[in-house]
């Protein structure tokens, strides 16, 4: 199946969307790549989900993308014994090291890392956001803070802690299960969730081995301290505008968004935007036009993919929600403003390899061909060509059904499974036959092959080929 659009959908799995009929119609939609939230549901459900999405691609013939999210260390207040409470501005608070509290001036907050690194002038925000102190005074197990925008608070709400930099695992014992649970399963991407340094993806891509893409979540003010090299760690980016947007001003989002999304295609790693695109689309059959505006700016910024999260895991309008994103990233690209947007944002080449899909998405467009072929090991070669954003059809041709599926992230680029070529002049030929199959050129037209010779060499890729369709 080849859509007529470029940047892709990713929709998140939930009790709305995860019986296979309804996984069938998201995909019919728009869906190109699925999430599942281990921060919800168990290895059974989970596992039925997989299952079935890898039924359904078996039935459609298309390569179809699974993300595993990873919960990561979430800090959340403990139990209130009496019940949820109103917290005034300007009241002070105490916060205890304890897993739960009666006493109406103190707050369990059942983890004793945060005691031990966060420091007067801090700020907690609690329940997203909605509630807000700054600490005045820290010891061992107590923490003095004073009210600065109040409301009500009760049992396990999430807290955010901008200023503070806390010494927790990377992987909990959870996430270890979970991962352990995806790798076997065949998830092609794992998302680790809260990465704060750089040195934060090192575990996770030993235990990965390769297995699977790494996206790394942008939601921590510190990760934008050490963004480039983790950027470079990584194989994709989450830009994770929930939990960031409380810890870093909304005025910012926007600008940091952009920055995110420039940085990744000068480096050739697919981007996503993720949170709240079309978040009124939970409960309404419509989103509001600042959300239809939200998306599209994400599309002309040039992300390789735009997220559904609650819209599609537990909503009301599952598939009226990909609907409308699907139809939002085709209008975008139609309009005028959109291809020189791309072309004015394109990065200038770093390395040999950058250089080689430079010239080839260059030397395609000039030319007018009707697609650009890479025969691709890992699909590294793809997502280079890709990063240049040339507006033409791109084709990955790979042996590996695990590069198959990733490639159903990145931006523009549709994978086809070729184990047949052994030498260069069946490689063209294989190309030009895959190409025609999808495309249905007309006599003569060109096509550009990017392959490396020794062919099947991994980052051998050093020949650009012209050629023509018969």
């Amino acid at each position: 199946m080849i859509r007529d659009r470029r940047a892709k959908i990713v929709a998140t799995v939930g009790p709305a969307s995860a019986a296979p009929f309804m996984l069938r119609r998201l995909f019919t939609q728009g869906v190109d790549t699925f999430r599942l939230n281990f921060s919800h549901g168990d290895h059974a459900t989970h596992q039925a989900v997989i299952r079935a999405i890898r039924a359904l691609e078996e039935e459609v013939g298309t390569p179809i993308g699974i993300v595993q999210d990873l919960q990561g260390p979430k800090i959340r207040i403990g139990r209130l014994t009496n019940g949820p409470r109103t917290l005034d501005r300007d009241e002070r608070v105490t916060l205890v090291s304890t897993s739960e509290t009666g006493e109406s001036t103190t707050l369990p907050l059942p983890h004793p890392e945060i005691f031990a690194a966060i420091r007067p002038g801090h700020r907690l925000f609690i329940d997203d956001g909605r509630l807000r102190l700054r600490v005045l005074e820290t010891t061992a197990e107590r923490i003095e803070a004073v009210v600065l925008e109040g409301g009500k608070i009760s049992d396990r709400k999430g807290v955010n802690l901008p200023d503070t930099i806390l010494d927790l695992p990377v992987l909990t014992q959870k996430d270890r299960h979970d991962l352990d649970f995806g790798l076997a399963e065949g998830v092609d991407w794992v998302a680790l969730s809260f990465v704060q340094r750089a040195s934060d993806l090192d575990e996770i891509s030993t235990i990965i081995a390769g297995r699977a893409g790494l996206i790394a979540k942008i939601e921590k003010p510190t990760a934008l301290d050490e963004i480039e090299e983790i950027v470079r760690k990584s194989d994709a980016i989450m830009v994770a505008r929930g939990d960031l947007g409380v810890e870093i001003p909304p005025e910012d989002v926007p600008a940091r968004q952009k920055e995110i999304i420039a940085l990744c295609r000068r480096e050739s790693r697919p981007v996503i935007v993720a949170t709240q695109m079309l978040e009124s689309m939970t409960g309404a059959p419509a989103p509001t036009r600042a959300e239809a505006s939200d998306v599209a700016t994400a599309i002309y910024d040039g992300a390789d993919a735009v997220m559904l999260s609650a819209e599609s895991a537990s909503g009301a309008y599952p598939s009226e929600a990909v609907e409308v994103m699907d139809r939002i990233i085709r209008s975008t690209e139609a309009h005028s403003w959109y291809a020189n947007a791309i072309r004015s944002s394109r990065e200038a080449a770093a390395t040999p390899a950058d250089c080689i899909a430079d010239t080839s998405a260059q030397m395609a467009v000039a030319l007018g061909a009707r697609c650009i072929v890479a025969h691709s090991v890992t699909g590294t070669t793809g997502t280079r060509i890709a990063a240049r954003r040339p507006m033409l059809p791109l084709l990955v041709l790979t042996r590996d059904v695990q590069v198959s599926r990733r490639m159903a992230l990145v931006w523009g680029l549709r994978s086809v499974l070729e184990d047949t070529v052994s030498d260069y002049d069946s490689m063209i030929e294989s190309a030009r036959v895959k190409s025609a199959q999808l495309l249905a050129p007309t006599a003569g037209e060109l096509l550009v092959v990017l392959a490396g010779i020794p062919f099947g060499q991994i980052g051998s890729t050093n020949n650009i080929r012209v050629a023509s369709f018969a």
